[in-house]
């Protein structure tokens, strides 16, 4: 057994001292995924010829004691490259790849002109295929390291893997097992996402909207009219309510056709384990939060504390500079 290890090291080192004498060629971009082993990248490598030998690759990093330390990424290499400048890339994290964050609650052209501004896809291109294949809501939110100018199909493959991972995952673990299609709760995700501001409120405003779905009341959910217009405003008008879409959830009865946006995982969680809360309303307070109300009257009256406070607020003289010391 000793002697088989010592003839493959012999035989990686040698592949080292005819792989010093070599002159690096062309570029070559090469992807290494997540969860490949040293052997597996070695391999990979020399399939794309960027070193001559895998086995010398191995015992290279056997050597070195960098066998564990290889990151995923995109690398820009060469053919034929020096082990040293391998290695030093791979371990470093020396990617090539564009950082590009989606925060939660986007819409997915949002989402385009964030990849077209970072290089990583045309805008355009993105948004036709999101529209083509309803990905609306299935592009999970969070931050992305992509190939420069991979292309929207590359882009929309990745956030819609990570929505399988962490979505799609979250929704088959439920127990019990859920009440709404992962359609439907990814859609009213999208609308909690929107409306909630604390994250604490999330379950709470889930439990609204499902005791309204309940009783066959209109969500009259504002994101989704703004979503109808095209683009997210603070204030509706009464012209904008009329708006006649099938997103439009004080026309229209039940959940609209599709997510409004990409939620993330903690509105998703919210609409799987909502409140325990008979409440049917609510209403912005002036610190950021909401007021809950299960009666009509109790709402009427949170309206007008919401007006009050906001005229208080609006009074108050503004400050001015620091007295001098």
């Amino acid at each position: 057994m000793r002697r088989r290890v010592l003839a493959v090291l012999a035989a990686g080192l040698l592949a080292l001292l005819a792989w010093a004498v070599v002159i690096p060629g062309a570029p070559v971009r090469v992807e290494i995924p997540e969860g490949l082993s040293a052997r597996q990248t070695a391999e990979l490598l020399a399939r794309e010829r960027v070193v001559a030998s895998s086995l010398a690759l191995r015992v290279f990093l056997r050597l070195t004691g960098f066998e564990r330390r290889l990151m995923p990424g995109s690398y820009l290499l060469r053919v034929n490259e020096w082990p040293t400048t391998v290695v030093r890339r791979l371990t470093l994290g020396l990617t090539d790849d564009v950082k590009v964050v989606i925060p939660e609650g986007l819409r997915a052209a949002q989402i385009a002109e964030r990849l077209a501004a970072a290089g990583a896809a045309d805008a355009r291109e993105f948004q036709d295929l999101a529209a083509s294949r309803r990905l609306e809501g299935r592009l999970f939110p969070s931050t992305y390291r992509l190939v420069p100018g991979g292309g929207a199909k590359r882009a929309a493959a990745r956030m819609t893997e990570e929505f399988e991972r962490r979505i799609g995952a979250a929704y088959a673990a439920a127990r019990p097992a859920p009440a709404l299609t992962l359609e439907q709760a990814l859609t009213l995700a999208s609308i909690v996402e929107r409306e909630a501001v604390l994250p604490q409120e999330r379950p709470i405003i889930a439990a609204v909207y499902l005791n309204r779905l309940k009783r066959r009341m209109p969500l009259q959910a504002d994101p989704t009219v703004q979503y109808a217009l095209g683009h997210w405003k603070r204030r509706l008008s009464t012209d904008d309510l009329r708006i006649d879409s099938p997103y439009n959830t004080y026309r229209r009865p039940g959940l609209p056709p599709g997510p409004i946006c990409s939620p993330g995982l903690g509105s998703f969680q919210a609409v799987l384990r909502p409140a325990d809360t008979r409440a049917l309303y609510f209403v912005a307070d002036a610190h950021g939060g909401h007021i809950f109300s299960e009666s009509n009257e109790e709402h009427s009256e949170a309206r007008r504390l919401y007006k009050r406070e906001l005229r208080k607020l609006k009074a108050r003289p503004a400050p001015g500079p620091p007295a001098p010391r």
